[in-house]
């Protein structure tokens, strides 16, 4: 099936976007601790890094499965399907979505986006209003919310992340949105090579490696947020530590907001090759 105009029009949004990643150089403080963590696994046998690493990979695997089983995930599955029914009635699986215009999926798409860039926003308010568990549980509400945001924009754009190929595809996605944006470029082109060699759409074949220490560097950076927003604890409006709950809402967001246009760039990646070929 050829391209129409706007398909064309989103693959050159997308080669712009693309040029944008890789560009941020980071300031004096990201730089010093992007080179102490480099420093740092550099002094570590190999055998325990490769144990570190594999640890991550598997919790995220298990985070990921059990996400799927739970009730709310399956009835936004079925409200995704729902409303592309309504654009089109030949629709009863996730893998029909594929048949709509890009226009549609990115609509379907948009409705996830902005529930979970504002789940993302609530969530940082609450951590900036609290002590070390409010960090704590903030780290893994972001963790939760950001692996939903991608399984659902997967779900919009026709991709089943029941699949241990989409499974592992998502997460592989997840690693690259969440990585410091001089890094995202160089992932985007790995996400697109490991497309390019694709042996099974149901198991995926390739190598199934998600964090490493570059990925190590995304979750630390949460610990200026916190530095940040103990710093303003004190500067209290009417009882409510308002600075620091701004600093938490935004930073999240502004996580959540970077997940989820790298997840929309990718899935539209796909649909336009799928349907060029």
């Amino acid at each position: 099936m050829s391209w129409t105009a706007r398909d064309q029009e989103v693959l050159n949004e997308i080669e712009q976007w693309r040029q944008t990643l890789g560009k941020v150089a980071g300031n004096d403080l990201t730089n010093v601790y992007s080179k102490w963590i480099e420093r740092s696994f550099s002094l570590m046998p190999d055998d325990l890094k490769k144990e570190i690493f594999s640890h991550i990979d598997t919790s995220l695997f298990h985070i990921h499965s059990t996400m799927q089983g739970f009730q709310l995930q399956q009835d936004e599955r079925e409200s995704i399907l729902r409303t592309a029914k309504a654009f089109d009635d030949s629709i009863f699986q996730i893998e029909d979505i594929r048949k709509l215009k890009i226009d549609q999926l990115n609509y379907l798409s948009l409705q996830q986006r902005g529930r979970h860039r504002l789940y993302s926003l609530l969530q940082g308010g609450i951590a900036g209003s609290g002590g070390t568990a409010a960090f704590i549980s903030d780290l893994i509400a972001l963790l939760i919310i950001n692996i939903r945001a991608i399984q659902y924009t997967a779900a919009a754009y026709g991709r089943d992340v029941h699949t241990p190929y989409e499974m592992t595809i998502a997460l592989k996605l997840f690693h690259a949105s969440t990585l410091p944006r001089k890094f995202q470029g160089e992932a985007w082109d790995e996400l697109l090579d490991t497309l390019n060699n694709v042996q099974s759409d149901y198991f995926f074949t390739g190598s199934d490696e998600l964090t490493n220490e570059r990925w190590l560097e995304g979750p630390g950076l949460q610990l200026f947020k916190t530095l940040a927003i103990r710093m303003f604890k004190n500067k209290r409006a009417g009882g409510y530590p308002v600075i620091s709950m701004a600093i938490g809402a935004a930073a999240n967001y502004q996580l959540t907001r970077n997940v989820t246009e790298y997840a929309e760039r990718f899935y539209q990646y796909r649909y336009l090759v799928e349907k060029n070929s």
